[in-house]
This record gives structure tokens, C-alpha cells and sequence, in this order.
């Protein structure tokens, strides 16, 4: 398959863009900045990064996997599968209505393509993860599964037990990513409950943890989303952790 050039992805984020103001002005609800702050990063994972098919099943045997923890950024996520294939972009304009399969937060139970677990209760989508890569494990398969988690759920205790067990168990084919934007619904991080030093905290737990300092430059994020990719399939980290700041969000 032909890889996309820089410039086209740079017009699929910009159309992932106006997706997600669509969405969420057409309702009055959602919410856009977490969406928007993501946008060149799930491009980059979906256009880019992860091998998989968009003849979706549950299991995704012999594919990447995207597990979305903070699932409020829903809109992101559903423009970019449906420009990636996985249902039809028309769908987008049912965002948020009754009988939708585009809920506020994505639900399993709808059956939407690409969905693979229930969002909305924060700091759980590491742990589930986590299951996701060991089954692979145990299944011989050797694909990666890759998390998002805004920083703010990082004040949930879940993550944190997630983060111990994966070290500890040496789960090495998980990348987790963090949206690093200081921001969450009741203000700032630090005003909330402060994060400190997330490096140093990851890096505690015994995670390897790499930065994009430049949280919307589509080439900043691919670089080190591959650097992260091949440092686990060639030095067998015992797991990758992945920090970006998203400016837009």
C-alpha cells in the first residue's frame, strides 16, 4: 500500500478539523479541544503508524490495536475512522443524536467499526490495554497495541496500577501515549490536582518514555511514534511510553 505523502497528511488533519467542529456545533455538545489537540496525532497513528485493517472484528488478530481511554476527544477518533474506511463518513452528521452509533462517548454495544471498548469512565483504558497486548502475547501474535490518555485521568489510581503491572509483567508490546496539555474540564492540572514530573513518575515505574515536544507537528509525532515502534521490536523494551504536548488542545 502506498504510503501517504506529509502534504497529504497535513489535508486529511485538516479535514479531520472541520469533521470535528461540524460535529460538535451541529449538536451544541461534545467537546472540541481535546479532539482538535489530537488531531495530527491519531493521523499520524491511523495514516501512518499502525498496520491494520478496516474489515474490522473484535479480536484484531495479526493487527495494530487503538484502545481510547479519555473518551470525551470522540470526535477525533470517529472522523479519522471514517476517513480510514471504517464506516461511512456520512455517518459523522449522527454525532451525539438518538439511536446514533456516534454516542458522546463510544460504547461497544452499538457495534461501530473500530470501536473496541467503552469509553467515558477515565483512567481505565490503560488496563484494558494491557489485556489486549498480553492476549497477543499468548496468541503468538506480534502486533503492538497503542493507548491515548489526557493527562488530567492521570490522577486517576487505575492508571497507576496499570503502569506498575505492565512493568512488572514486562509487558513489552504496548505503547501508551499521554496528551500533555495541562488542561481538564475543571481547569488547569495544576490547579486540580498537579501531575509534577510525568517523566520521572513513568520512568519510576520502570516505563522507557519518549517526548514530542511539538504536539501538532505531524513529523514530530510520526518520528518518534516509529522511534518508540522500533526501540520495543528491536531492543525489546519492556515497554514504551509516549508524551505529547498538544498546543491545539
Amino acid at each position: 500500500m502506498k504510503m501517504p505523502t506529509i502534504n497529504e497528511l497535513k489535508d486529511f488533519s485538516t479535514q479531520v478539523r472541520r469533521d470535528i467542529v461540524r460535529m460538535v456545533s451541529a449538536v451544541n455538545s461534545g467537546h472540541p479541544g481535546g479532539s482538535l489537540g489530537c488531531t495530527e496525532f491519531m493521523t499520524a497513528l491511523y495514516q501512518e503508524v499502525m498496520d491494520y485493517s478496516s474489515e474490522f472484528n473484535m479480536v484484531g488478530e495479526n493487527e495494530d490495536l487503538f484502545f481510547l481511554s479519555n473518551g470525551h476527544i470522540s470526535p477525533v477518533l470517529y472522523s479519522v475512522l471514517a476517513r480510514s474506511g471504517f464506516f461511512p463518513v456520512s455517518e459523522l452528521a449522527t454525532f451525539r443524536k438518538i439511536n446514533t452509533r456516534l454516542q458522546g462517548h463510544p460504547t461497544t454495544h452499538e457495534g461501530l467499526p473500530g470501536i473496541r471498548m467503552s469509553a467515558g469512565s477515565l483512567g481505565q483504558g490503560l488496563s484494558v490495554a494491557i489485556g489486549a497486548a498480553n492476549a497477543k502475547k499468548l496468541n503468538g501474535d506480534k502486533h503492538l497495541v497503542y493507548t491515548l490518555h489526557g493527562d488530567g485521568e492521570l490522577q486517576e489510581g487505575q492508571v497507576w496500577e496499570a503502569a506498575m503491572y505492565a512493568a512488572g509483567k514486562k509487558v513489552d508490546n504496548l505503547i501508551a501515549t499521554i496528551d500533555y496539555n495541562l488542561k481538564q474540564i475543571d481547569g488547569a492540572t495544576d490547579d486540580v490536582m498537579p501531575l509534577g514530573n510525568l517523566r520521572a513518575k513513568f520512568e519510576a515505574f520502570g516505563w522507557e518514555v519518549l517526548e514530542v515536544l511539538k504536539g501538532n507537528d505531524l513529523e514530530s509525532i510520526i518520528a518518534v511514534l516509529k522511534e518508540a515502534k522500533a526501540a520495543m521490536e528491536k531492543a525489546k523494551l519492556a515497554r514504551a511510553g509516549f508524551r505529547a504536548a498538544g498546543s491545539g488542545s
